[in-house]
């Protein structure tokens, strides 16, 4: 019978299990009388302090794991180690949170199903009314920055809230970047893919782990991975500041020498330097960003490491 895995990381959610259990078994469920399919569950711990295992282990039923990974790594390759651990059809990559509504899994499952074309069917969150208008602007901003003379487009707002079949996981395992935006993975691998509009529900317990710094971060992550437009920019912004400087020193010899002008250097030449010396220092901290990224793909580390895998069979 084919199987589909459901792939969740979670970080300090004891509060959140039960309901992740009466989630997994109502959707092993009817995945099962719709679908034919069987369910795996897959957790990935990503460096919980508190009885997040312990509390799963004990209300989970059916055939689940729970990746422990020995230290927090980062949601993006939480859920890397959780799909490399399933082993289903069909893969679909929910929050442990349930933020994601039982429903819009559903959709996402049936219509992945229903199209034997399709590859990928992803989720576009579409209430935004909560979010500032500087929020909304940076999130304007980020996108258009990311897809910017690329062969490929990002959806807006969509996450890793989706269902792919077992061709593309295998595709985004072969990808082994250590700097990981899936966002941009997700795209750039291509293969035919399908939005679906959904408005996230509350969280069945606890607070959002998402910092404005970590959201910052994973941004970075994502513009130095995937666009060299601030680059570009940047050489742009230095050939225009380079032709100012030389039409200002022109017209400053001109008066020197037909006018006789005394032109003030002291002023100029502290606000030249200002400019350029800002300038410079910018650059440089986005060339240092970049560079970064590349040393930590040359040191060939693991992308992580598991401190212990915890069956349903072992807690049998």
């Amino acid at each position: 019978m084919p199987v589909l895995s459901i792939v969740s990381p979670f970080l300090n959610e004891q509060a959140s299990a039960e309901a992740f259990a009466r989630f997994s078994k109502a959707l092993a469920r009817d995945v099962k009388s719709r679908f034919g399919l069987d369910l795996e569950v897959v957790l990935v711990d990503d460096g919980s302090t508190d009885d997040s295992i312990g509390r799963y282990r004990a209300v989970l039923e059916g055939n689940w794991r729970i990746v422990e990974l020995s230290r927090n790594f980062g949601k993006e390759i939480a859920l890397f180690s959780g799909i490399e651990e399933s082993s289903g059809d069909l893969i679909l990559m929910v929050d442990a949170d349930l933020q994601h509504p039982y429903d819009v899994c559903m959709e996402l499952i049936s219509t992945l199903i229903a199209d034997d074309d399709l590859d990928v069917v992803y989720s576009v969150r579409i209430d935004r009314k909560t979010e500032s208008w500087t929020k909304a602007l940076a999130s304007k901003l980020f996108y258009s920055l990311i897809n910017a003379g690329q062969r490929f487009d990002m959806p807006e707002n969509a996450g890793d809230f989706r269902i792919m079949r077992r061709q593309v996981a295998e595709a985004l395992l072969r990808i082994r970047d250590k700097r990981r935006f899936n966002k941009g993975l997700y795209a750039w691998m291509g293969f035919r893919q399908k939005g679906i509009s959904y408005i996230p529900a509350p969280r069945a317990a606890g607070r959002t782990k998402w910092s404005k710094r970590a959201l910052a971060s994973l941004s970075l992550e994502g513009i130095t991975s995937f666009s060299a437009l601030p680059l570009r920019s940047m050489s742009v912004v230095g050939v225009v500041i380079g032709i100012l400087g030389m039409l200002y020193g022109g017209e400053i010899i001109i008066e020197a020498l037909l006018f006789g002008t005394n032109v003030p250097g002291y002023p100029s030449l502290m606000a030249s330097i200002s400019v350029l010396g800002g300038f410079n220092l910018a650059l440089l901290g986005l060339l240092g960003e970049y560079i970064w990224v590349t040393i930590g793909e040359v040191k060939d580390r693991p992308l992580y490491i598991v401190r212990r895998l915890h069956r349903s069979d072992d807690a049998a």
